[in-house]
């Protein structure tokens, strides 16, 4: 099959590739033509998931595809965006038609539930990598960002911390499956890009960004871009049930800690306005605050400085940004 035939058969017959708001052009021209409402501004990431050293190389095509763009359209959750689309440029080492179908359906499932369309990409021979580019809109000026954090604001997080980085062990086959693993599993193949709390913190955060790397890590963004000192508070990381189950309380909060995978916001606010996110049922949880000075700072359950075992989450053996 060629790569005109292969596109045309796998990607542009797909559900998501076909017309919708704000996609004014899409598959089957040398560019796609998006139409941006007046007054609002386009946001785009890009991502780049290297068989081997972002997810394993056996990986289902379905669960792929899922997550693929599952974690490229957390970026424009970061920042308050509402999808319009994005383009896959697809290296396979060969062309398998059972692959590719589950491949697509597991990418038109997640394209289904974050509202984004298929405007385009490339297909060529090689290790199997995949790299998305997504567009989303946002009101002129209100987009969300990791500046803006101020001394006085609550350091919270989205959800639930350590699934990804729990799962890997099952992902990988080190370890059987167990009441829990399922749960973790879930989160790993098919996070859910946090949209709309997202488009609700817009006006309200002072700063946010999702959490792939790792919280601490990922929070030294904010603290650098912000100019502030994050002090977190080790035992008010939210953990779900499932990551306690499999790993046990000490470990499951240093992969919160130090895990990647996440994909829940991290964000800070002012205090006065937790309540009306909460009474607004968004899922916010405090688990630490803003202050003068630099860098993340982890706190005991005595309010002591601790020193976390590792602070970023290596994929593969490799760090993705």
């Amino acid at each position: 099959m060629g790569e005109f035939e292969l596109i045309r058969h796998y990607f542009a017959a797909a559900a998501c590739a076909q017309a919708a708001d704000g996609v004014v052009l899409g598959i089957g021209d040398d560019c796609a033509l998006l139409q941006v409402p007046a007054g609002e501004q386009l946001a785009v990431s890009t991502d780049t998931l290297v068989a081997g050293v972002h997810f394993p190389a056996d990986a289902p095509g379905r669960l792929l595809g899922q997550r693929a763009l599952a974690v490229s359209v957390s970026d424009l959750a970061a920042m308050g965006a509402t999808p319009l689309a994005f383009t896959l440029a697809l290296t396979l080492p060969e062309v398998s038609p059972d692959w590719l179908a589950d491949f697509t359906a597991g990418l038109e499932s997640m394209a289904r539930q974050c509202g984004v369309r298929l405007v385009g990409g490339d297909t060529t021979r090689g290790p199997l990598s995949l790299t998305l580019t997504v567009f989303g809109r946002v009101p002129a000026g209100q987009a969300l960002t990791r500046a803006g954090a101020r001394p006085g604001d609550l350091l919270c997080v989205g959800g639930t911390l350590g699934n990804g980085a729990g799962a890997l062990p099952f992902v990988l086959g080190e370890r059987s499956e167990q009441p829990g693993s399922a749960e973790l599993l879930a989160h790993y193949w098919s996070p859910l890009p946090q949209l709309q709390l997202g488009q609700v913190l817009r006006g309200v955060a002072t700063a946010a960004l999702d959490i792939s790397d790792g919280l601490l890590a990922d929070c030294g963004h904010i603290a650098r871009a912000s100019a502030v000192a994050l002090h977190m508070e080790q035992q008010r990381l939210p953990l779900s049930d499932a990551l306690l189950a499999c790993m046990g309380d000490e470990a499951a909060r240093q992969l919160a800690l130090g895990g990647g995978d996440d994909y829940v916001l991290a964000f800070t606010l002012p205090a006065e306005k937790l309540d009306a996110l909460l009474a607004m049922g968004q899922p916010v949880h405090v688990i630490g605050r803003v202050e003068a000075g630099q860098g993340v700072h982890l706190l005991g359950a005595e309010g002591r400085a601790i020193k976390p075992r590792y602070s970023g989450y290596q994929h593969f053996g490799s760090n993705r940004d």
